[in-house]
């Protein structure tokens, strides 16, 4: 540990889910913070110095959300032990505790426990908007005598109280006192003990502003229903608009319904809207490409820079709309109170398979992409369903492998459409019904596999809903985009250069091409065809030929898939190159459904391509993980390389066992 590490004080934000916690964060950090994983755990916590204004030298961490002291999940045991002395930053200097005062009887117990462990402790007191708009309000001043601590009312949204917070952390820094931190283990009677405690409390600082305020009948009724720790006090706790709202989004036969709807929606925005955008990336990546292609001219280290580097940085590039994109319309639902409901709402048949209702959301992006999708997992704060989740969405048919599909089906169902987008459909479920006995599978047996076993309980404050801060919503959305760039981004560019270094050398050219005119497209796709047929990849898939052989295919089928590691569309192009088929973009499609009309193996002369063999690629694709970005996404989000090996291993065996059933099978069947 250096010096300016010890020197620097530590002020640690603490709260509940949907406390306002990382809004004031983000208020007192701005954008100077940065997202790192706690020492030997994939559990993210924040980072950053104050704002400038605020002349205020000490660091500002922001931990994940707990509702106690006592942890009832691996991940919320991290963040607690890392709370009492990080590894890095030792003891916090003060601790803040965000407290929602329309939540107050239950988010005042995690600051009761905080109060009662040692630590110099400032209760902020959050949303009390939403508390006056049920004409109560809360004696900030009676609070802290009672409570023997500092207590402010703050509003992070707009600024209001912080100048008055800093303040108060200063003078909290300033008391040179020791503290003696004790971890609290409350028994069940001790925790029914505090919570009487707090609702003695909340009867004497809670104050009514309206004594002749009438009683709202929703309200009423829902009171009558609840149980609620505190409720003696009078305190009218449900939100009338959110029952109102949650009535229908709720509902049990509609709520299902609005869900599917709106999931829908965003799974439509990851798939068309960034479509267009990612199509500009590409071709501003493949124009960079051709600029430096032509400024160094045609050498092996021109290629290196512009297909090995810039190419590799196109990969990862390219999922960036789609990133933003997800964690944008994500936090919109989150920050309107949203995305919790729908999480409860398709949490009790995806708990049968060891998921949680936060699984839904990046099971469905995944059919976009699985890059977002994993990182979207990152909501799940169970850390096996959020490994689990992460395990199973590689089984999702992402928009990569529609072009292969669609190849596959041209060439099985030449012109009948119809029938091709019902075989395409069938396979969107089927690989949605792998998917789900999987994780049954993985469930049954997740000490072996997952390597650890831990009690999962699904707890969900359902927060009122309000207008999402746009602002706040922007700046998740932008560091999560920058920790995609940072953490996922250089893995990636170095499989690139792997797979570029395969498939470019030796390339000893077979056919003499230093008389033709190398700015014609059809000789340039020659060249690089004859440059792939003589590379390490070629050799490596000729090495791999008895290998492809049970399925009924050859090394040239073998080249292509080695190259999908760098993208699963990649296959269509890589067969045209392997084939020599030089026609433009419009007419290479059909062109190569010709030549794989045509293909032979050279050794028996069957033909390559049949309807037996077509299928087997199909059931491949559906099955197989070869996209060098899910690899180096999953192996950052999990912390190491168990899991992505795992998946390479368990889905690419399992792919290679079905495919060979499909074809053998249809064989049988004189389907050929």
């Amino acid at each position: 540990m250096n010096i300016e590490t010890e020197r620097k004080k530590l002020v640690t934000l603490v709260g509940p889910p949907n406390s306002g916690k990382t809004t004031l964060f983000n208020a007192l950090s701005g954008k100077k913070h940065k997202t790192v994983n706690y020492p030997g755990a994939t559990i993210e916590y924040s980072i950053s110095s104050f704002l400038d204004q605020f002349s205020l030298d000490a660091r500002l961490m922001d931990s994940p959300g707990i509702i106690s002291l006592i942890p009832v999940s691996p991940d919320e045991k991290v963040t607690i032990d890392n709370l009492y002395n990080h590894p890095d930053f030792g003891k916090p200097d003060v601790v803040v505790v965000t407290v929602d005062s329309s939540q107050f009887s239950r988010h005042l117990l995690l600051a009761r426990q905080i109060i009662d462990s040692g630590f110099k402790t400032i209760v902020v007191l959050t949303m009390n908007d939403l508390l006056k708009e049920k004409n109560f309000e809360i004696d900030g001043r009676h609070l802290s005598v009672m409570l023997g601590c500092d207590v402010i009312k703050c509003d992070p949204r707009s600024g209001d109280g912080i100048d008055s917070l800093i303040g108060l952390i200063k003078t909290n820094l300033e008391i040179n006192k020791e503290q003696i931190h004790r971890k609290n283990r409350h028994s069940e009677d001790d925790i029914l003990c505090i919570y009487r405690e707090i609702e003695e409390l909340e009867k004497k600082v809670l104050r009514d502003l309206n004594e002749n305020h009438h009683e709202d009948p929703h309200i009423a009724k829902a009171n009558k229903e609840l149980v609620i720790a505190g409720r003696g006090s009078g305190i009218k706790m449900p939100d009338s608009l959110t029952l109102k709202i949650d009535s229908v989004l709720l509902h049990k036969f509609w709520g299902i319904f609005i869900f599917m709807v709106i999931m829908s929606l965003m799974f439509t925005s990851i798939f068309w809207v960034a479509s267009p955008v990612m199509d500009l990336v590409d071709t501003a990546i493949h124009s960079f490409e051709s600029f430096v292609n032509n400024g160094l001219g045609d050498n092996w280290y021109s290629d290196l820079i512009a297909k090995g580097i810039i190419g590799g940085l196109g990969v990862v590039l390219v999922f960036l709309p789609q990133i933003v994109i997800l964690f944008f319309v994500l936090g919109l639902l989150e920050d309107s109170g949203y995305l919790a409901r729908g999480a409860m709402i398709i949490d009790k048949p995806l708990s049968m398979l060891g998921l949680n209702g936060r699984s839904f959301v990046p099971m469905l992006s995944g059919f976009a992409c699985a890059i977002p999708a994993i990182m979207a997992a990152r909501t799940i704060q169970n850390k096996r369903e959020r490994y689990l989740t992460i395990f199973i969405i590689p089984l999702m048919s992402c928009s990569a492998r529609l072009p292969v599909y669609g190849l596959l089906l041209a060439f099985l169902f030449p012109g009948k459409y119809f029938l091709s987008g019902i075989i395409l459909s069938l396979i969107y479920i089927t690989g949605v019904l792998i998917s789900l006995i999987v994780a049954g599978i993985i469930n049954r047996y997740k000490k072996t596999l997952l390597n650890f076993e831990d009690n999962s309980s699904f707890i969900m404050e359902l927060p009122v809903y309000r207008v999402p801060k746009i602002s706040n919503v922007f700046k998740n959305t932008y560091s999560n985009a920058v920790q995609y760039i940072q953490k996922a981004g250089p893995t990636i560019i170095i499989f690139s250069l792997i797979l570029w270094l395969l498939t470019n050398f030796p390339g000893k050219p077979t056919v003499d091409t230093s008389n033709l005119p190398k700015d014609d497209p059809s000789v340039s796709r020659l060249i690089e065809s004859e440059r792939i047929n003589n590379s390490y990849a070629a050799e490596i898939g000729k090495i791999m030929e008895p290998v492809m052989r049970p399925l009924g295919l050859d090394w040239r089928v073998g080249v292509s898939l080695i190259a999908t590691f760098a993208a699963r569309e990649v296959f269509v192009s890589s067969l045209a190159l392997i084939f020599k088929v030089t026609e433009s973009d419009d007419n290479m499609s059909q062109s190569l459904i010709n030549e794989m009309k045509n293909a032979k193996i050279k050794d028996t002369g069957q033909n390559l391509f049949t309807t037996a063999t077509a299928a087997g690629l199909i059931v491949f694709f559906m099955l197989a993980l070869q996209c060098i970005s899910t690899i180096a996404i999953t192996k950052k989000e999990t912390g190491g390389w168990r899991i992505p090996v795992l998946q390479i291993i368990i889905y690419t065996g399992a792919a290679y066992i079905m495919t060979f059933i499909t074809v053998n099978g249809l064989r049988f069947l004189g389907i050929n």
